[in-house]
């Protein structure tokens, strides 16, 4: 299908295109015309990444001028194998297309070693800090020197192979995944990660982690050259300001800097070894960093990169080993203490007297000495870098960050833990080089609501904030809010009711009568693993349970990721066979961002209570406190967002296309006040009818039961067209393009009142 998209020809890789990607695509292309930044939310399962895809590749084969390259962030491996499969079926549509390519496209993904690495010796380490321990033991620039002087050195021939014939040899344009870029690289017997490394800086289109980008010791590396025409899309965003929080942040425990001291005294004795066999060896090193050996490429590559030259002598005994002795003695006290980082590098300098100025370089010097060490096994030092990296950040950042000093954690309060949390509270501290740097930056997801949160707590303006509904020809969702049980008890996880026996009992009630109606598979998410364990024992002695299994085999996911992925193997295997299973899982966790429930596997979604987060967390009070002095955002609107954004991914589990159907239930009754209402997604709200917001147990069930018995009628292709799915010529009509161009504007009207 060969669109105009406000006069751009985009080849779409389908027969029929959905109203709402039609007119996602007009909203991406303005964006990138205005050379602006965008926030647009389109339902999960109606095709967001393929219009994307299809919009960006038109723009940079039409408009190379203006765009050169599209960097796409998704959050996992297997989102960003799905993006470059979507991709590969695009360009194989060009060529069936016969449209003629004087600049074929390079398209790859990029991940760690421990998904690229080809070598049997390294990537049968477990972990992917030993596999990167390990690469570098067999990579690192000294290594291969000292292999050229003696042969039993061992080094890895793959990057040997690279290094001597990869760089001169670019990869052929196409489109690569991980185990493409893996077979190429077997297949000349090079190093696959390292090949997609140095193929990034040409390539027209890569997809890789949201952390390539966002934490700076990872983009310094990966990111630094791309072109400022470029186009970068973080997919999945609903989630992107706790990662760019996460990036900036340090956790410091008393067992780490115990390993810091055993750090030190490894490296104490390493230098006093070369300083008896080899002093000129120091001298050598400090002059290859005066001459800019740190600039060179290579190096760079297999190194760690190297900077501000000081012998390593002073960088053990004048910093690291007077820091981690400060420390120690500030996890000594027995009370909280909250401090901004200017007020602990007041007392660091009072009382070991370290100034900040090499402090701010500690991370780097480390680096250099560490490299000077020829260390065999980078891994073991990692207590002592993250220590280097954590002066270098309170050095560096005087606002948006706090330092809190606390004897325990907030698990278990009763045994002594100390730790020293380094937290960042400006989530725009991360993003904000990436929306100077690139000229266009798309934030997308299908549960963004509200959309003007975003531009406020990542500090930029974007040029759209659009949000799609989904147009269906009939209507495949069924959205209620429970509020009551059978006996007209309240039901709520309001911290103060939580014990009540009547709410547990009447969420209990909830799901057996709900399993004894739903055909299939039921999810049901709760705030917290302590909460879902506290409900399922009290459920277990009200016999509960039994009632539950007369019709469904029962799984819980637990904060182990192993017992998780069993228990969801299991229930699969449940719903497949047609004896059908329910799911308990938790907001926040693993099942509720990354698992998809199509079809038979998610017929109904139970919200159990609203998914607040922690509220008792010192750094989560700090964070308020700080969205509120910076950026005006009342504590209990952000509270708010933050839960509803949660719930609403929860609830999108169970639809992933427009001929999959699911009841989802928001058990609160807080849900049907207008403020969280309001927050949830437009294409929920849409199907949330006045008549669905106080509903009892047994009302949601009838609806339930009508719902799907609805949903048993037959459903054919032709009673979808010219409503949910268009062809060329019911899409290029006048009457569907007034119908779009109306819908769209009421959408984007919508989203610029929320703003203002």
């Amino acid at each position: 299908m060969k669109l105009d998209i406000d006069g751009l020809a985009v080849h779409f890789p389908y027969d029929y295109i959905y109203p709402e990607q039609y007119s996602y695509m007009l909203e991406l292309k303005r964006t990138l015309d205005a050379k602006g930044h965008g926030v647009l939310e389109m339902p999960s399962g109606t095709g967001k990444t393929i219009s994307l895809l299809s919009l960006i590749v038109a723009y940079l084969k039409q408009k190379p001028g203006d765009l050169t390259k599209l960097i796409y962030c998704s959050r996992t491996v297997p989102e960003i194998e799905k993006c470059v499969e979507e991709l590969r079926r695009l360009l194989q549509y060009y060529e069936k297309e016969g449209v003629l390519d004087r600049q074929p496209l390079l398209a790859l993904a990029l991940s760690s070693r421990k998904n690229l690495c080809i070598n049997p010796e390294v990537n049968r380490e477990k972990y992917g800090k030993m596999v990167d321990s390990q690469c570098q033991s067999l990579t690192a620039s000294y290594v291969r020197e000292s292999h050229k002087h003696n042969s039993s050195v061992p080094v890895c021939d793959f990057y040997e192979k690279f290094d001597a014939h990869g760089r001169e040899s670019p990869l052929p344009p196409g489109v690569y995944n991980l185990e493409d870029l893996k077979e190429y690289g077997k297949g000349n017997g090079w190093c696959a990660y390292f090949l997609a490394r140095y193929a990034v800086t040409h390539a027209n289109i890569i997809v890789y982690s949201y952390h390539y980008l966002l934490d700076p010791k990872i983009a310094d590396l990966v990111s630094k050259e791309f072109s400022k025409k470029s186009v970068v899309v973080f997919d999945e965003a609903h989630n992107i300001d706790n990662v760019c929080i996460d990036s900036m942040s340090v956790t410091i425990r008393k067992r780490t800097l115990d390993k810091c001291s055993q750090n030190l005294e490894t490296l104490k004795h390493g230098i006093a070894s070369i300083k008896e066999s080899d002093a000129q060896k120091l001298k050598e090193e400090y002059s290859r960093l005066v001459e800019g050996l740190k600039n060179a490429r290579v190096a760079k590559e297999t190194d760690i990169q190297l900077s501000n030259p000081v012998l390593p002598d002073e960088v053990l005994e004048a910093f690291l080993k007077r820091f981690v002795e400060y420390l120690k003695a500030r996890l000594r006290l027995q009370h909280v203490v909250t401090e901004s980082p200017p007020a602990f590098l007041k007392d660091c300098f009072a009382k070991v007297c370290i100034e900040r100025k090499p402090l701010r370089f500690c991370a780097e010097r480390l680096r250099s000495l560490l490299w000077t060490m020829e260390l065999p096994n980078m891994a073991d030092f990692s207590p002592l870098l993250l220590v280097a990296n954590f002066a270098t950040l309170v050095s560096t950042y005087a606002k948006g960050f706090i330092i809190i000093i606390e004897p325990f954690e907030d698990s278990a309060p009763t045994v002594s833990n100390p730790i020293i949390r380094f937290s960042c509270m400006d989530a725009s501290i991360a993003v904000k080089p990436v929306f100077d740097r690139f000229q266009s930056v798309i934030i997308t997801s299908g549960t963004l609501s509200p959309v003007d949160m975003y531009p406020k707590i990542l500090d930029f303006r974007p040029v759209t904030l659009a949000t799609f509904t989904m147009t269906l020809s009939k209507p495949c969702l069924c959205p209620m809010i429970v509020s009551r049980g059978n006996d007209q008890v309240s039901i709520t996880s309001k911290f103060e009711t939580r014990e009540d026996i009547a709410v547990i009992r009447n969420y209990g009630n909830l799901l057996a009568d709900m399993a004894a109606v739903v055909p299939d598979g039921i999810v049901g998410f709760f705030t917290s693993y302590a909460y879902m364990e506290n409900i399922v024992a009290s459920w277990y002695e009200q016999g509960i349970i039994d009632a539950i299994q007369r019709h469904k085999l029962l799984f819980i996911e637990t904060p182990d990721a192993a017992e998780t992925s069993v228990a969801l193997i299991n229930y699969h295997k449940a719903c497949e066979n047609g004896r059908g299973a329910i799911l308990l899982s938790v907001a926040r966790g693993k099942v509720s961002e990354g698992i998809d429930f199509d079809h038979h596997l998610g017929r109904c979604v139970i919200m159990f209570g609203i998914p607040y987060v922690y509220t008792q967390s010192r750094i989560l009070k700090a964070r308020l406190e700080y969205l509120r002095d910076q950026f005006q955002i009342r504590e209990n609107d952000f509270l708010t967002f933050d839960a509803m954004r949660h719930a609403a991914q929860c609830m999108g589990r169970a639809i992933r296309g427009k001929t999959d159907y699911g009841v989802m239930l928001l058990a609160d009754r807080r849900f049907s006040r207008a403020d969280k209402r309001g927050k949830l997604p437009k294409w929920i709200q849409e199907y949330l009818k006045d008549s669905f917001c106080n509903l009892t147990t047994e009302e949601a069930v009838q609806i339930s039961k009508r719902f799907f018995r609805q949903m048993a009628q037959p459903f054919t292709r032709e009673e979808q067209l010219g409503i949910s799915l268009l062809t060329l010529d019911q899409l290029q009509s006048e009457d569907m393009q007034m119908r779009i161009a109306k819908k769209s504007t009421a959408d984007i009207t919508t989203t610029c009142k929320a703003v203002c």
